[in-house]
């Protein structure tokens, strides 16, 4: 994929939840089980390598975001590359360097380290564009999310 990667069109795969959760583990337990992963792909091993990840370094970016994603590759094909957003019912603390908790995930699934490095990078990017910040903060849906991405609205 690299630098053909459309956010927007992995969100649409991916899906935008709101979720309840204590800790980053219950939310990707829900996550996994409502995501639409590829046949062939187990659930269990793409929350447990979403869990081993955060066990190395909290995916909490800052300003109340977090990026979780798995260390290796857990998707084999580009088709079926995801991102979940998943507004948090209530922030949960991630130990991000700013200190504050975290009340939207990207979860990321992706299938190689090109298409990660990418995601992350055009979604720094998005950080930073104030209309993006404050549908995040509104926990818009989907749709508005995508003009935003594309830059229709």
């Amino acid at each position: 994929m690299g630098a053909a990667v459309d956010i927007a069109d992995m969100i649409h795969r991916g899906g935008v939840f709101e979720l309840e959760g204590k800790n980053p583990q219950e939310v990707y337990s829900k996550v996994t089980k409502l995501v639409k992963l590829p046949a062939g792909t187990d659930p269990e091993v793409v929350y447990k390598s979403l869990c081993e990840r955060e066990q190395v370094l909290t995916t909490a970016v800052g300003n109340g975001i977090a990026l979780p994603h798995t260390r290796t590759p857990v998707l084999n094909s580009e088709d079926s590359e995801a991102i979940c957003v998943v507004y948090l019912k209530n922030p949960i603390d991630m130990k991000a360097i700013d200190g504050r908790p975290v009340s939207v995930m990207f979860v990321l699934l992706a299938s190689s380290t090109q298409t990660h490095l990418s995601v992350l990078s055009k979604l720094a990017g998005l950080f930073n564009n104030s209309k993006f910040k404050l549908a995040l903060e509104r926990k818009t849906g989907e749709e508005r999310l995508a003009a935003i991405i594309r830059g229709v609205a």
